[in-house]
């Protein structure tokens, strides 16, 4: 009898072992029965140095509410890869789950959400990579051209209706739903957790009670930084305006789920960044002169808006222009997306 009680737990251990596999596998996402407020409008701080790409703003929720992590300038984790924004996604259940961002050859969804700066609801137009060094879209980069030289102006135009919603699906979310080519790009075997620095950035946010929702009424006085987990005052830019009247909402806890149905990444150890040596090149890159942009970049030295568009998905672009042909200089993805105005 000893024998069989024996095997019989050790049965009961092995069908819990299996479980706690599929559940990490599948991923736990936090849940909130309530959406997160309206994307506040803030303007971008300068890069900092060649070789920093954009990381949005979003709200986070934590024991106190929903609270703003803000946008801040960072370093991919290795040379090629490309910042796919978390987002808030209306799920079974009747709750906001959110779906944390990740690195990888190319953009995968992020729910629709015009998060501005390049990030017009799918897709990336701030940037590309070329010959292991970043390319800037003075368009939608705020970037000193004295000290960033891998620089190009690419306009895209706005045809719809602008808004700040800050999540997808639900009552008044974006209605964007992934396409075949964003669900792969979740997949792809290169993809990356965020950084340690961009972790940091958060658990940072989550401290400060001026970040809270219910305390700024949805405009942080902290909305974006010129380098993670920087909040001195020399380093930050307020938002500007909330980007919708805040309501606060009625106290729910947030709860945590296994949500299967969406993509995501694979799981990967937290990355630590390793900046790819960025040197000034005689022949920059330039876009198509189709698309050459029409107005003059964003003065040096000075906040660039953020940018706001509508929230219609089509496939996301390639991470990298293909080859230029000889004595040709490479150019930017193609794109077909709407155009970003310069302010959120």
């Amino acid at each position: 009898m000893h024998i069989t009680r024996s095997i019989r737990w050790l049965s009961v251990a092995l069908v819990m072992l299996v479980l706690l596999s599929t559940a990490a596998s599948a991923g736990v996402f936090i849940s909130v029965n309530f959406g997160p407020p309206a994307l506040p409008v803030y303007e971008q701080p300068i890069c900092p140095a060649p070789g920093y790409m954009w990381a949005p703003g979003y709200w986070a929720y934590g024991p106190d509410g929903y609270f703003w992590v803000p946008g801040t300038w960072v370093m991919a984790p290795q040379p090629g890869l490309l910042w796919t924004p978390g987002y808030w996604g209306w799920g079974v259940g009747g709750a906001y789950f959110w779906h944390a961002g990740y690195w990888g050859p190319t953009v995968g969804f992020y729910g629709g959400i015009n998060y501005g700066f390049g990030y017009v609801g799918s897709g990336f137009q701030g940037g590309y990579w070329h010959g292991g060094q970043y390319y800037y879209n003075q368009n939608v980069n705020n970037v000193n051209v004295t000290n960033v030289h891998n620089t190009y102006n690419t306009t895209v135009i706005n045809n719809t209706t602008v808004n700040n919603v800050s999540y997808n699906g639900g009552t008044g979310g974006t209605t964007a739903t992934a396409t075949p080519q964003e669900v792969a790009a979740a997949k792809d075997p290169r993809v990356m957790q965020p950084t340690v620095m961009q972790t940091q950035h958060e658990q940072t946010a989550s401290t400060n009670k001026q970040l809270l929702a219910s305390v700024n009424n949805g405009k942080p006085a902290i909305a974006a930084t010129a380098k993670p987990g920087d909040f001195s005052a020399k380093s930050v830019v307020a938002a500007k305006s909330a980007g919708a009247p805040y309501k606060a909402p009625a106290a729910s806890p947030a709860v945590a789920h296994n949500n299967n149905s969406v993509p995501k990444p694979p799981s990967a150890t937290t990355t630590t960044p390793h900046p790819s040596t960025v040197t000034p090149q005689a022949n920059v890159p330039k876009p198509p002169t189709t698309y050459h942009a029409a107005n003059a970049p964003a003065a040096p030295n000075t906040p660039h808006p953020a940018v706001v568009t509508p929230h219609t998905v089509t496939a996301p672009h390639a991470a990298a222009p293909p080859p230029p042909a000889p004595k040709a200089p490479p150019k930017p993805p193609a794109q077909n997306h709407p155009q970003e105005r310069k302010e959120r």
